[in-house]
């Protein structure tokens, strides 16, 4: 992967404030608010820009949710939120905007509960969908700015363009275990995301935070930090983080700043793509087949099948073992991805009946299947959604 930076400070440029200011503030709004008028900065008439804003949070998990929690205090007016998931337990070690008693909830409620609760003066919109690039535009439209807190490349390559054709800026976060990254990108004054990344990294070989894992502090400190970069925006003051990535090492506490410069040859952005496909995430299917995918159904009556002895494979979990220790689906077996990968598992799988392949949520067994393909094993197929739709679907 190629990316246009350069370890050096970026040359300030004061960009004009994102909002206007909105109608004069009552007496409990001006005590509320008081801390941030005092600042000369901000005043009142930045206070007034931040009530009058409409944010657009993706995502209420990791980074969302000190995002959304640090957003409603600082008082901006309208507050949407995309997110389709539902709060589990393995969350709580890191979004805070969940509690226990929201174990099964959307998303969206939890995080519209916490946030009335701080606030109850913010207008919060829900967006209970996966964005993708038959709504994204829509959906920016009404926002004056993004914050992307996704946790996946195909996603944030759509934000950024549709950002782009929008004329909007977003700020990115990215987590990892004990490293983040964070940065603004408004491609109408400098760099986009693009930018940085030209070209999406190749499919498996950057873990996602269930496959990799996250200090679940590590998110305050990026999600705070693309809360100060929003509120900057929004009320014209500093330095913002346009031109320049933030890189955090949480275990050194270390930051380091680094340029980003706009690309002079790379291609303009004039629509929106299928991103799964340019990120890898779904191979091209040959005519008349599903690209190897077997559902949630089908997989229990086979299940059922090969119980009655009617039927014959072994389900593979390609994992890693500590989520196999959390959650199985019964009658699987672990084989993790890596060993598949790189050929040293192959022994540990029969050539002679047909396997069932499934991870967390279907991109790590794809990558297995893929790999199996290479290898010669013909009859393999994996379990759309994973073991994540296995558990909605109540198959367990």
């Amino acid at each position: 992967m190629v990316s246009l930076i350069k370890p050096m400070p970026a040359p300030h440029r004061q960009l004009p404030a994102l909002v206007e200011p909105g109608p004069p503030m009552g007496r409990d709004e001006l005590e509320r608010y008081s801390r941030h008028a005092l600042i000369p900065e901000i005043g009142l008439e930045g206070q007034r820009r931040l009530r009058n804003a409409k944010v657009l949070v993706i995502g209420a998990g990791g980074l969302g949710s000190p995002a959304l929690l640090y957003l409603a205090a600082a008082g901006v007016g309208t507050l949407g939120i995309i997110d389709d998931d539902t709060v589990e337990l393995s969350n709580l070690q890191r979004q805070v905007i969940h509690g226990v008693a929201d174990i099964g909830r959307t998303k969206l409620e939890s995080a519209r509960d916490s946030i009335e609760a701080i606030n109850p003066g913010v207008k919060v919109v829900l967006h209970q969908l996966r964005l993708d690039s038959s709504n994204a535009l829509e959906l920016f439209n009404g926002y004056d700015i993004i914050l992307d807190g996704a946790d996946n490349f195909s996603t944030r390559y759509l934000v950024n363009d549709a950002a782009a054709l929008l004329g909007k800026p977003y700020v990115w976060g990215s987590i990892l275990r004990f490293d983040g990254q964070v940065s603004v990108f408004w491609d109408k004054y400098g760099p986009n995301y693009r930018d940085l990344y030209p070209e999406p990294p190749a499919p498996g070989t950057v873990p996602s935070c269930a496959e990799g894992g996250v200090f679940g502090m590590l998110c305050a400190s990026i999600g705070a930090m693309m809360v100060t970069e929003a509120v900057k925006l929004i009320t014209g003051i500093g330095q913002s983080l346009l031109g320049r990535l933030l890189i955090f090492d949480a275990l050194a506490s270390r930051w380091r700043e680094i340029r980003i410069a706009r690309d002079p040859d790379a291609a303009p952005i004039t629509e929106l793509i299928d991103y799964d496909f340019f990120c890898g995430l779904v191979p091209p299917a040959e005519p008349g087949h599903d690209a190897g995918l077997i559902t949630v159904p089908q997989l229990a009556s086979r299940l059922a099948n090969r119980k009655r002895g009617t039927e014959d494979f072994v389900l593979v979990d390609v994992r890693e073992p500590v989520e196999f220790e959390i959650s199985r689906i019964p009658g699987s077996v672990l084989i993790p991805l890596a060993g598949i990968k790189d050929g040293s598992a192959l022994a540990d799988i029969p050539r002679d009946v047909p396997l069932v392949l499934h991870c967390k949520s279907g991109g790590r067994s794809a990558q297995a299947l893929a790999s199996l393909k290479a290898a010669g094993y013909a009859d393999v197929v994996h379990l759309d959604g994973g073991i994540d739709a296995w558990n909605r679907q109540g198959a367990g």
